[in-house]
């Protein structure tokens, strides 16, 4: 038995995937070589890691050989609940609020595998949830999951930009589907909101500045440039994707409940000062925010009070 697209689709749906896009398997020239600039201008700011296997992710034929077509996936993580804003405590990034994704995406799409492999056993497929040499977002954009707005994140006009991308390369052919038109227009809304001026042009992100980057993966002292600056956020920044007209007016609510906050949405800067390891992991440990551990959350959380950079 053959896989089609509509098996897919509904296998997909059925795993919590949101949208599903087909696109060719080939090389990611024009994406790579935009991509290569960027580390040129050093805006990958301490994440080395992005400067390794540049060939593989220019030509994914080198992760799967054979390599026919790419099925994109976006699973959506918006839920009915916000930041409070209360005094004393720091915001977190919605993404992070429930159990991480990679998780419950790595079981999605194992599951998925699983099944098309019994549907028919000649079919082939790595699967990946931005852990590897895969520009994901490329990809999400060849095979038409929404166009990649001004922030870089991409939009959908489905679902707006609030959902986590996943991809299987595989040995079969598929229809592949069109790409979107960029509708993002003349709206700088993104860019004017963000408070540390990280958006440098219309879809370049320099993650010097980034407050995502600055409290996550940046393992150094935040510089004192940016104090102030913050707007409270002690782990990730949505700004530029909550002040999207897209996001305002099309977002919808993830049927995936694993999604909806462990902890809440804010962390109580004062509870962060004494805690220990043992609490830490306790509270978050099923989290995107062990990420940044607590020696990094500590650390925001002092530079949030004005100290400790």
């Amino acid at each position: 038995m053959k896989i089609t697209n509509k098996i897919v689709i509904d296998t997909a749906h059925e795993s919590g995937f949101s949208l599903v896009g087909f696109c060719k398997a080939e090389e990611l020239s024009e994406e790579s070589t935009r991509f290569e600039k960027w580390l040129k201008r050093g805006y990958q700011a301490g994440m080395a890691y992005m400067e390794k296997n540049t060939d593989r992710r220019r030509n994914i034929d080198l992760i799967l050989p054979g390599a026919k077509s790419v099925i994109s996936l976006g699973m959506n993580y918006y839920t009915n609940n916000y930041h409070e804003n209360k005094d004393g405590y720091g915001k977190i990034s919605r993404y992070a609020w429930g159990k991480d994704y990679h998780y419950i995406i790595w079981d999605a799409l194992d599951e998925m595998i699983t099944k098309f492999r019994s549907i028919d056993n000649s079919f082939e497929g790595k699967s990946y949830v931005d852990t590897g040499p895969v520009m994901d977002k490329a990809w999400a954009v060849r095979a038409g999951l929404g166009w990649l707005g001004k922030h870089t994140n991409v939009i959908s006009t489905q679902i707006g930009s609030w959902f986590f991308i996943a991809n299987i390369i595989t040995n079969y052919n598929f229809k592949y589907d069109k790409q979107k038109i960029d509708h993002c227009g003349t709206c700088r809304a993104c860019i004017d909101a963000c408070p540390t001026n990280a958006i440098a042009d219309e879809y370049l992100v320099d993650a010097n500045k980034c407050i995502s980057y600055l409290t996550i993966e940046n393992k150094g002292a935040i510089p004192a440039e940016f104090e102030g600056k913050f707007d409270r956020w002690v782990f990730g920044c949505d700004i530029c994707q909550e002040v999207c007209p897209w996001n305002i007016k099309f977002a919808v609510e993830s049927k995936v409940e694993e999604y909806n906050p462990v902890e809440g949405t804010e962390i109580n800067l004062d509870e962060i000062e004494s805690m220990t390891q043992n609490t830490f992991k306790q509270k978050f440990g099923t989290t995107p925010i062990t990420r940044a551990r607590l020696k990094g959350i500590k650390r925001n959380a002092n530079f949030l009070r004005g100290r400790g950079y």
